[in-house]
């Protein structure tokens, strides 16, 4: 009951990913390259889990819905960024690659600052550390193979799908 509870809870977390980003990006495309980030997390998921030896329960599913927010963060600043400087006028090559530039740095200071910060607990030990350290080693492996894999797929995805922002001064 409880494991499909939480596949319900991580199905309705990306579904309200999405109404936010359509509304915020005023499309229903870049929301879509935006939850490519995902996929690339449950991969991440997975192999911190194989790697640790952790076995999935149901607070690793509740760090796999807690992951579903924290993931697209990434992808959305750099989509934000892409699309602001295409706003500018900028072609759409060129507006990608301006983004992952001027976005990598913050992207991977805040992955890493949060991937340390959740690491005392995943090599906690002692009362309660069962519960503590699979959600820790979730969020944290998710995080940073999704922020890895997201600095290359994202503006790939990006450059592959035909998008059209309006340009400020145009009509």
């Amino acid at each position: 009951m409880s494991f499909r509870s939480l596949r319900f809870a991580l199905a309705l977390a990306v579904f309200l990913v999405y109404l936010v980003m359509a509304a915020t990006f005023e499309s229903l495309l870049h929301p879509f390259i935006v939850l490519f980030t995902i996929p690339l997390a449950l991969v991440g998921v997975v192999a911190a889990l194989l790697a640790t030896g952790t076995t999935v329960t149901v607070i690793v599913l509740m760090g796999a819905v807690m992951l579903v927010g924290i993931v697209v963060n990434n992808a959305i600043v750099l989509i934000d960024t892409i699309n602001r400087y295409r706003r500018g006028g900028v072609e759409k090559r060129e507006a990608v690659i301006r983004a992952g530039h001027a976005r990598l740095r913050p992207i991977l200071m805040t992955t890493t600052t949060t991937v340390l910060g959740l690491l005392p607990m995943a090599l906690s030990f002692g009362q309660g550390s069962e519960l503590r350290s699979p959600l820790a080693i979730t969020v944290a492996g998710g995080l940073l193979l999704s922020t890895l894999l997201t600095l290359v797929v994202i503006p790939a995805a990006y450059s592959l799908v035909p998008s059209r922002v309006r340009v400020e001064g145009g009509e």
